[in-house]
């Protein structure tokens, strides 16, 4: 695996972090509670609840290794170093589909908060990469399974 440094935003990492914290705390004790309660009832050898407890249990601390890991190599974003009139990381943009005239916004950060139902596209995606380090009014080209899409940045703000 490679120990590369990972961009995040700060509202990545506290999202992170905040899941990192709950897991060490509330699920690791409620897992830990779940196979006290399975031992009370006997023979643990065939025991299906203790066994799916141990698995939740392997499971949970699995997490909370990878997400130490991530932590442990993430760079938070500081906006304030970022030129406001370019697309970066944390940006946040209005794009105009040329083809279709439709508008799409869209905010880049990096792979691990990516979730396109929330408008947060990877910056390793095929229009997050099109997009980094462009200006406002510049048009982009992104090959697409269905074609080459033409966007135009119509606005960059640098805050989420």
């Amino acid at each position: 695996m490679s120990e590369d440094v990972i961009p995040m935003t700060e509202e990545g990492h506290k999202m992170y972090q905040d899941k990192l914290e709950r897991l060490r705390t509330v699920v690791r004790s409620e897992v830990a509670e779940r196979i006290r309660q399975a031992k009370e009832f006997g023979d643990i050898s065939d025991n299906a609840e203790y066994e799916s407890a141990k698995s939740d249990q392997a499971f949970v601390e699995g997490e909370i290794i990878q997400l130490e890991r991530l932590l442990s190599r993430a760079k938070i974003i500081d906006r304030n170093e970022l030129p406001t009139d370019e697309v970066n990381l944390g940006s946040t943009i209005e794009l105009h589909e040329i083809n279709t005239k439709r508008k799409h916004t869209v905010t880049i950060v990096g792979t691990n908060e990516a979730d396109i139902e929330k408008g947060r596209i990877s910056n390793e995606s095929p229009v997050g990469r099109a997009i980094l380090n462009q200006k406002k009014g510049e048009i982009v080209e992104v090959k697409t399974p269905s074609g080459i899409a033409k966007y135009k940045i119509f606005k960059i703000k640098t805050t989420l």
